[in-house]
């Protein structure tokens, strides 16, 4: 399955907020498709429906596959520890993720297409894969170039930043960022539960 690439708002009223995504929010309070009547219809979800929307959180959110997921569970069930919390670590540390974490780029997609045309580093080197999955202690900067620097000084300067959580660092004067060290669950700013999602996966890994 391919990544989204319609309506972000449609997206939102349907599964709820999703920071990494966009940071606009509806004002419409019906899902997309839900027939306009004067009184509410109380229907019963399914476990299964519930599982489906937390896996959908995570998709939409950090803009990955339907197979990336899949994978990242499968890398995650093999770990010694919490599937859960090692999935959501797999997810933080994806380049594209930080990128938009520290606020070279205002949403997920946008640190995606910054990566894809060749304008961030990792440790002085031109990364281009939008998965790559960063370590603790790297250095992510811009490539030096004027076009390069000009636009991610241009998104740093945004009001609509994101917070930075405590396991990143952004020098804004220098236009570079260090990852001090693995993401804490709460510092992770999309409402999940990360276990359901294993949950949903546990017939096909």
């Amino acid at each position: 399955m391919s990544r989204y690439r319609g309506p972000r708002l449609r997206i939102v009223r349907r599964i709820g907020k999703l920071p990494s995504l966009t940071n606009k929010t509806s004002k419409k309070r019906k899902s997309p498709g839900q027939p306009a009547t004067s009184f509410k219809r109380k229907k019963k979800i399914s476990k299964y429906n519930i599982r489906l929307k937390e896996k959908q959180k995570l998709r939409f959110n950090y803009g990955i596959t339907e197979r990336q997921l899949l994978n990242y569970v499968k890398k995650s069930r093999k770990k010694k520890g919490s599937s859960g919390r090692f999935l959501l670590t797999f997810l933080e540390m994806r380049l594209d993720n930080i990128v938009h974490r520290i606020g070279f780029a205002p949403t997920i997609m946008a640190a995606k297409q910054l990566i894809n045309h060749g304008h961030i580093c990792v440790d002085d080197k031109v990364i281009n894969i939008p998965s790559f999955i960063c370590q603790p202690k790297s250095i992510i900067k811009p490539k030096k170039s004027t076009v390069s620097e000009n636009v991610i000084q241009k998104n740093i300067e945004s009001k609509e930043l994101l917070l930075i959580p405590p396991h990143l660092s952004l020098n804004k004067k220098n236009l570079e960022a260090k990852i001090i060290g693995l993401i804490n669950r709460k510092a992770i700013s999309l409402i999940v539960n990360e276990l359901l999602v294993i949950e949903f996966y546990s017939r096909k890994v």
